[in-house]
């Protein structure tokens, strides 16, 4: 059966990686009328099947964004008209249930555990961080209750919705393998690892960065923005810097040919609450690339590097010991590149979006 589904996003660039380039253009294939709302400045375009509209993305702070950028989306979403509607940012969550009362169905994706996350957000307060916690997470807690369904990014996300409504499903945020071809274990690699990715304090930057210094004859290929754009001049202040490649933003196809480039990937996330039981895109990527992985050493994520022997699993915030399997990776080529095909094996077998792709399509038919 075939349904007109608006998808929503006041905060995430409109080809998103998740919601346009995997969700909308999924279910779009399978022969659903789609409509991405976005904020942003470009003209209206479709792309993959999909009907991408934008409202006035507004100037000014985060506070201001999340009231007048909201109230636009939601307003060009009822213009829209769809059956049902798919929210992927928690600033979303106040037009909810408006929805609801138009008589909508709806469904909130939840990218992250917000709640856990605002613990290490550093414009808020220290202070006033636990206490912005828990009243977010009441607040989440209600609107979900009282919607159609919960997508989530991770298992970990997902039990703790299943908690509050038993129509939660995980769909995690595995890698295209159409885009991905296999790669080529022979081509010639710089010696060099790469971080894909926003790049703010969080993320173990400042301590990967770090790490370089204590490397020889290696590079680190950075690419992305930096979040704040002020600790942009904090890392390139850094002696490891000297060894690191700023990429800045790239795209897709140039996230492919750096991975393919590369001897490792990395993603040294520092151990917070959100971190620890996430599951970063980049590290399926890194695998779906055919290049080892160095991660942080969380239970969950060593169960996928140290299970399937694709990688290294390091203190994220010691600098001697990333900078080591660093080392090791980019002077042990036969391990780099078996740790790569074991990699790539994992992805086909375990971690692919097909498989999820199949999930998705089946929580909207039993909608």
């Amino acid at each position: 059966m075939s349904m007109h589904i608006c998808h929503i996003t006041s905060a995430h660039p409109a080809e998103d990686i998740r919601i346009f380039i995997k969700e909308c253009s999924s279910l779009a294939a399978a022969g659903h009328r789609v409509t991405l709302v976005a904020a942003g400045t470009h003209d209206d375009y479709t792309k993959n099947g999909v009907q991408i509209v934008f409202v006035p993305k507004s100037t000014g702070g985060r506070i201001k964004r999340m009231y007048e950028t909201v109230n636009r989306v939601y307003e060009k979403a009822l213009s829209v008209n769809a059956d049902i509607y798919h929210f992927h940012d928690p600033e979303l969550l106040r037009i909810a249930l408006k929805l609801k009362k138009k008589g909508k169905k709806v469904i909130y994706d939840a990218h992250e555990d917000v709640p856990r996350q605002i613990m290490g957000k550093y414009w808020i307060p220290a202070p006033l961080r636990r206490i912005t916690s828990a009243l977010f997470e009441g607040f989440e807690n209600r609107v979900a209750r009282r919607i159609d369904g919960v997508l989530t990014a991770t298992p970990a996300i997902r039990d703790r919705f299943l908690q509050i409504n038993s129509n939660t499903l995980d769909i995690n945020n595995f890698p295209l393998l159409a885009e991905f071809t296999p790669p080529d274990f022979d081509a010639p690699k710089e010696n060099a690892v790469c971080y894909i990715g926003g790049i703010t304090r969080i993320r173990g930057i400042s301590f990967l960065v770090q790490a370089m210094e204590q490397t020889e004859g290696i590079r680190l290929k950075l690419a992305g923005n930096f979040s704040p754009e002020a600790y942009a001049d904090e890392v390139k202040a850094l002696n490891g810097f000297k060894k690191t490649e700023y990429m800045g933003s790239i795209s897709r196809a140039e996230v492919v040919k750096c991975m393919h480039a590369s001897r490792a990937g990395m993603v040294t996330f520092l151990g917070l609450p959100n971190h620890v039981d996430a599951q970063p895109n980049k590290m399926f990527e890194y695998m779906a690339a055919g290049i080892p992985v160095i991660g942080s050493h969380f239970p969950l994520w060593k169960e996928v590097i140290e299970k399937n022997h694709c990688g290294i699993c390091v203190n994220p915030e010691d600098p001697a010991e990333i900078a080591a399997a660093i080392t090791r990776l980019c002077n042990d080529t036969a391990l780099g590149m078996q740790m790569g095909r074991n990699g790539r094996k994992a992805i086909e077998e375990q971690y692919s979006w097909e498989a999820e792709k199949n999930k998705l399509l089946g929580f909207y038919n039993q909608l």
